[in-house]
C-alpha cells in the first residue's frame, strides 16, 4: 500500500500514513485508528487522507450564529425530543451553509488528485468523541459510499461535518454525559473498495463476553446490505483457531457500487443466495488479523472488512465498549494456565455502582479472603473451592441459599466442556466468597461449635467489644498523619479483620441463620408452611438497620409539629448547595428542637449513605441534605409515634404467630417434641437474627474514620501542589496514596485515566458470574411454577401487596405515598428508611440473607428479590402485584399510571403459583436504514458517636461503511 503524503506543515489534510494514533483531536477517533491501523504489520487500510479539525474550526467559524444555537441547545430539556430535533436541524443548516473557504477546498481537491480524481470515495465522519474505549458513537454520524469527482466530496464534506449535529448523535452525547460545544468534526476519504463480500468481525463474543470467542458477520457485496438490515448475515463462530458454529443465511439482496456514483441494491442469483460469502479458512484468518488489530489496541475490538481477490482491507475498528472487563491476570488459550471462575462481591452486599479505586483497593485491604477488580467492582475466585469435590457442594449449598441464580451460574459453568477445572484437593472455606468477613462456616472439616442458648448476653458482649475496638480506633488515628498514618493504617487494618473474624460474632451470626434455615425447612415439612421463619422474626431486637429506620420516625416527630420548618426543609436541594441548612434551622420557631433531632441521628448513622461499602461516597454527616426527602417522606406518611406502634406492632404479629405454630405442631404426632425444638428455634432466631447487621455497621463505622484521615492527607497534597483537588485521592487505590504521601509525587494524567475509566464503568452492569475468558453468567430460576408474563425471583419475605411501582434509581428522587412498591436495583442498609414508607420492594440483586431481605421481613414487607431487568421490565407507575411468598411479580397495569392504597395479605404460607416471560439473546441481526436506495453518496444507516436505641439490647454497530 502506497503511503501518501502531503503538504508540510499543512494542519487541514493530513495523509493516513501522516496520522498518529494519539492525534484524535485533530483527526477524531475514526481518524486515529484508521492511522494507527496504517502501521499495524499485515493490515491492509484502503489509502485516504484526514479532513481535520482545523478545517472543521474554520467552517463553523464562518457561521456565528452555530454558537448561539449550540447554547440553546444545551439548555434544551433532552426530554424534549421536538425542542432537540428542530435546534439541531439549524444547527446542520448553518454548518452546511457556511460554505468551504477556498484555499480550504484547494487543500481537499488537491489531495483527491492526488490519490486520483477518477476514482470513487466514501466520505466518513470522524468526531473526536468518537471510537471511545467508552463509547463507541457508532452510527451517530454520517458516512457516504461511492462519491466520485472533487466536487461531489467537497459537497460530501460538508454534509459530514453537518452530521455533527444530527438529532441521535446529539442525544447519544447527552447520554454520555458530552457537551455538544466540546465536540470537533474530522473527515476521512479513502479510496473506495469494491468487495465480494464484507462484514463485521468481533475479536471477543459481543453478547457472551468470551475473550476467546471471535464472531464473523459477512454478506456479500458492501456491508451497507448488512447494516440496513436488508439482509441477515452469514455468522462464523471461531475459538483456538477452528470454526465451532456457522449460520449461513439466504441473501436474496445485496448493495453494490454504481460506475458514476452511489449505491444500489441488487438481486442475488438464487443459486448464490446459501452459498457462504467466507469459507471457514477465510474465516479463520480473518479472526487471526483481528486478533493482531486488538493486540495492538489493547482491548477486544469491532472491526469493519472487506475481501477482495487479494485478501483483506480493514477500513475499521474500534472498541467493543459493551463489554465487562475480566480480572488480571487473565489466562490465555494454550499456556496451560487454570482457567479461573469469579463470583461477584457486589451482589453479595447488595451494592453492584462501579467504585472508585480508592474504594475497592480499601475492601480488598479490609476483606478475608483476596479479592479481584474488574470494572470498578470486586470479585473472588472460587476455582480452588469449584475443583475440589468436597469444597464445591459445600460452595454451591451457600451459594444456592444466598442467591439461586449464582448457584446456577457457576453449574452452567461446571458444565461446559470447554471449562475444565482440574481436581484438586479440598480447598475448605467455601463460605468466604463475595464477604467482607466470615458470614458462613468453613467447608470441609467440622464446622465451628454453635450457639446452643439463645443469651441477649453474647450480643451485647460482642456490641462491646466492637464499640471497644472502635473507640480505640478512633481516639488513636486522629493523632497520625504523613507516613505515620499508613504504618499506622496497617495495623489498624489487622485488628479490622480481627473484629470481623472474632469466632464468637461468627457463630452468633451462623445461630440466626441456622435457625432461619431450620424453621423455614422444618415448618414447611411439618405444616406446609412456606418461608415460616419470616412472620417469626418480625421486630427482632438489636438490629442496627431496622432501628435505622425507626429512628428517623423519631425525627420526623420532632418536625412534623413545625409547619414553618416543613416548609424550609422542602426547600432544601440534596446536594453541596443545600447541606448549610442545619444552620439555617436556627432561625425558625422549632427550628433548634428539629437541628438536634436531626444532628442525633447522624451522631448514630451519619457513617452510612447508599453504597457505603465504597469509601469514596459521599456519607450522611458529609452531605445531611440526603435524609431531608425521607425526613418530609416520614412526616407526611405517618403520624406521631410511628416508630413504637410500627415496632410493637411486628413484636406482637410474630408472638400470635409463634403461639400458633407451637399449638398447630402440638397436635401432630410426635408434636409435644416438635413443638419444644421449634420453641428453641424460634428463641434462637430471635436472640440472633437482628446481629446479623451489626457486623456490617462496625465496618462502615470504621471506615468513616478511615475516611476522614485520607481525607486530612489529601488536603494536605493539594496544598502541596502534589493533587489538584482533594478527591483527587479516590482514583488512587491506597497504595498509590500511599506513594503519593511518601514521595510528595502523583501522576494526574493517571488520576485523569482512572476519572475516565470509571465514567465508562458506570455504564456496566456486572455480572453473578465471571470467566477468566470474559464470559458473563447470570444464571436463570428453573421453574415452571411461575405465571405467564409474570417475573421470577426469590422469595424472602412473605406475603402478597398489590400497588403502584414506584422505579427508583436514586435514594434521593424517592417520593413515596402510602402503599406504593419500591422497585430498585438494590438496597443497601441505607436503604433501610424507606422500607417504613412502602407497601413492598422489588430488587434486581439480593438474596435470603442479604440486608434488603432482613430488613424486609422484620418489617413484615413482601419482597421478592433477584428479579432480573426489574427496573426495566416494570415502569414508573404502573400496578403491579409482589407475591413475596412464592418469589414472583405480575404486572397488572400494562399501560402504566397506576396508584392508590397497596393491598397487602400478609401471614405465614401462600398459594403456589409464579414465573418470568420467556426471553431470547439479543440478536446479531443489524437495524433498519434510513435514506434513499439509489442516489449518488448515499448515506449509511446507523446500527441500531454511638448509644443505645430504646429498641437495642445493650451495648451496597452502527454508521459502519466499507470503502
Amino acid at each position: 500500500m502506497r503511503d501518501t503524503r502531503f503538504d508540510e506543515g499543512c494542519e487541514t489534510v493530513l495523509g493516513l500514513g501522516e496520522v498518529g494514533e494519539d492525534q484524535a483531536g485533530l483527526v477524531g477517533g475514526k481518524g486515529a485508528h484508521l492511522g494507527a491501523l496504517f502501521r499495524v504489520d499485515g493490515v491492509r487500510v484502503p489509502d485516504g487522507f484526514c479532513v481535520t479539525t482545523d478545517a472543521f474550526r474554520r467552517v463553523v467559524a464562518r457561521a456565528p450564529e452555530v454558537d448561539a444555537l449550540l447554547d440553546r441547545l444545551a439548555g434544551a430539556d433532552p426530554d424534549d425530543r421536538q425542542a432537540v430535533r428542530a435546534l439541531s436541524a439549524d444547527v446542520r443548516r448553518a454548518v452546511e451553509e457556511a460554505g468551504i473557504p477556498d484555499d480550504l477546498a484547494a487543500d481537499i481537491t488537491g489531495a483527491v488528485a492526488r490519490l486520483g480524481e477518477g476514482a470513487a470515495y466514501a466520505v466518513r465522519s470522524s468526531a473526536t468523541a468518537e471510537d471511545l474505549p467508552t463509547a463507541s458513537f457508532a452510527g451517530q454520524q454520517d458516512t457516504y459510499l461511492n462519491v466520485v469527482g472533487p466536487a461531489e466530496v467537497l459537497r460530501h464534506v460538508s454534509r459530514c461535518w453537518a452530521s455533527l449535529f444530527t438529532e441521535r448523535a446529539v442525544i447519544y452525547r447527552r447520554r454520555n454525559g458530552i457537551d455538544d460545544r466540546t465536540v470537533r468534526m474530522a473527515v476521512v476519504v479513502q479510496r473506495m473498495v469494491l468487495p465480494d463480500a464484507s462484514g463485521v468481525l468481533f475479536t471477543a463474543d459481543p453478547i457472551t463476553g468470551n475473550r476467546r470467542t471471535s464472531t464473523v458477520d459477512a454478506g456479500f457485496g458492501l456491508g451497507e446490505a448488512l447494516v440496513s438490515g436488508l439482509v441477515n448475515p452469514d455468522v462464523f463462530t471461531v475459538r483456538d483457531g477452528a470454526v465451532v458454529a456457522r449460520t449461513i443465511a439466504v441473501k436474496q439482496r445485496a448493495v453494490h457500487a454504481l460506475p458514476g456514483g452511489g449505491t444500489r441494491e441488487v438481486a442475488v442469483e438464487p443459486r448464490q443466495q446459501e452459498r457462504p460469502a467466507l469459507t471457514d479458512a477465510q474465516a479463520v484468518e480473518l479472526v487471526r488479523l483481528g486478533r493482531r488489530i486488538e493486540a495492538h489496541f489493547g482491548c477486544p475490538q469491532d472491526i469493519e472488512w472487506c475481501l477482495t481477490d487479494d485478501g483483506f482491507r480493514i477500513v475499521q475498528s474500534r472498541p467493543i465498549t459493551t463489554l465487562f472487563p475480566v480480572p488480571d491476570p487473565v489466562p490465555e488459550a494454550g499456556e496451560g494456565l487454570t482457567p479461573s471462575v469469579y463470583v461477584s462481591v457486589g451482589h453479595q452486599q447488595m451494592m453492584t455502582d462501579a467504585m472508585k479505586p480508592l474504594g475497592w483497593s480499601m475492601w480488598q485491604r479490609t476483606a478475608m479472603v483476596p479479592m479481584h477488580e474488574a470494572g470498578g467492582r470486586l470479585f473472588v475466585d472460587v476455582s480452588p473451592r469449584l475443583a475440589s469435590p468436597a469444597s464445591r457442594a459445600a460452595l454451591l449449598d451457600v451459594m444456592g441459599k444466598g442467591d439461586p441464580l449464582v448457584r446456577d451460574a457457576l453449574e452452567t459453568v461446571l458444565e461446559r466442556s470447554e471449562f475444565d477445572l482440574p481436581a484438586l484437593p479440598d480447598a475448605g472455606d467455601a463460605g468466604h466468597a463475595g464477604h467482607a468477613g466470615p458470614a458462613v462456616p468453613p467447608a470441609g472439616g467440622a464446622p465451628e461449635p454453635s450457639v446452643t442458648e439463645a443469651d441477649p448476653a453474647i450480643v451485647a458482649e460482642l456490641v462491646e467489644r466492637s464499640e471497644t475496638s472502635l473507640g480505640a480506633l478512633e481516639r488513636d488515628i486522629g493523632t497520625k498523619s504523613g507516613p505515620e498514618l499508613f504504618d499506622f493504617l496497617a495495623e489498624a487494618f489487622e485488628e479490622h479483620k480481627r473484629v470481623l473474624s472474632d469466632p464468637l460474632s461468627i457463630r452468633a451470626i451462623m445461630a440466626g441463620m441456622e435457625a432461619t434455615w431450620w424453621l423455614n425447612e422444618k415448618l414447611g415439612e411439618w405444616l406446609g408452611e412456606k418461608n415460616a421463619a419470616d412472620a417469626l422474626t418480625l421486630s427482632a431486637p438489636g438490629n442496627i438497620t431496622s432501628e435505622m429506620g425507626l429512628d428517623l420516625l423519631d425525627v420526623a416527630d420532632a418536625i412534623r409539629p413545625h409547619p414553618e420548618v416543613v416548609a424550609f426543609l422542602n426547600g432544601v436541594q440534596d446536594d453541596a448547595h443545600g447541606d448549610g441548612f442545619l444552620d439555617g434551622l436556627l432561625k425558625l420557631p422549632g427550628g433548634s428542637a428539629a437541628r438536634e433531632a436531626i444532628e442525633t441521628y447522624l451522631r448514630r448513622y451519619g457513617m452510612r449513605c447508599v453504597a457505603e461499602i465504597d469509601i469514596t461516597r459521599p456519607r450522611w454527616s458529609e452531605r445531611p441534605a440526603t435524609l431531608v426527602p425521607l425526613i418530609l417522606d416520614n412526616v407526611r406518611n405517618f403520624g406521631p409515634g410511628a416508630a413504637e406502634r410500627r415496632f410493637e406492632q411486628g413484636r406482637l404479629r410474630a408472638l400470635r404467630t409463634e403461639q400458633d405454630v407451637l399449638t398447630r405442631l402440638r397436635a401432630l404426632p410426635d408434636g409435644e417434641r416438635k413443638a419444644v425444638e421449634t420453641k428453641r428455634m424460634i428463641d434462637q432466631v430471635r436472640a440472633f437474627a437482628g446481629y446479623r447487621e451489626y457486623p456490617k455497621y462496625g465496618i462502615v463505622c470504621r471506615y468513616f474514620l478511615y475516611k476522614q484521615a485520607l481525607l486530612e492527607e489529601g488536603g494536605r497534597l493539594v496544598r502541596d501542589g502534589v493533587l489538584d483537588e482533594c478527591e483527587d485521592v479516590f482514583h488512587l487505590t491506597f497504595q498509590e496514596l500511599e506513594d503519593a504521601v511518601r514521595s510528595r509525587r502523583a501522576d494526574p494524567r493517571l488520576i485523569a485515566r482512572r476519572k475516565a475509566a470509571f465514567r465508562s464503568y458506570e455504564a456496566l452492569t456486572p455480572p453473578r458470574v465471571l470467566t477468566s475468558d470474559g464470559e458473563a453468567v447470570n444464571g436463570a430460576y428453573r421453574r415452571d411454577d411461575v405465571p405467564a408474563g409474570a417475573l421470577a425471583g426469590l422469595a424472602v419475605s412473605t406475603g402478597s401487596v398489590e400497588g403502584r411501582a414506584r422505579v427508583i434509581l436514586d435514594l434521593a428522587d424517592a417520593e413515596l405515598e402510602e402503599g406504593d412498591i419500591l422497585v430498585t436495583r438494590f438496597t443497601d442498609p441505607s436503604w433501610s428508611p424507606l422500607f417504613l414508607g412502602v407497601a413492598g420492594l422489588v430488587t434486581e440483586v439480593g438474596g435470603l440473607m442479604t440486608h434488603g431481605a432482613v430488613i424486609a421481613r422484620e418489617y413484615g414487607l413482601p419482597a421478592v428479590v433477584g428479579v432480573d431487568r426489574a427496573t426495566r421490565l416494570i415502569r414508573d407507575g404502573q400496578r403491579i402485584r409482589v407475591h413475596g411468598t412464592d418469589g414472583y411479580v405480575e404486572i397488572l397495569d400494562w399501560r402504566g399510571g397506576g396508584g392508590g392504597e397497596g393491598e397487602r395479605s400478609a401471614g405465614v404460607g401462600g398459594a403456589r403459583t409464579a414465573g418470568p416471560p420467556v426471553t431470547g439473546p439479543p440478536t446479531r441481526g443489524a437495524p433498519g436504514g434510513h435514506g434513499p436506495t439509489t442516489m449518488p453518496g448515499r448515506r449509511v444507516a446507523p446500527r441500531s458517636g454511638t448509644g443505645p436505641s430504646p429498641r437495642s439490647p445493650p451495648g451496597p454497530s452502527g454508521g459502519r461503511a466499507w470503502p
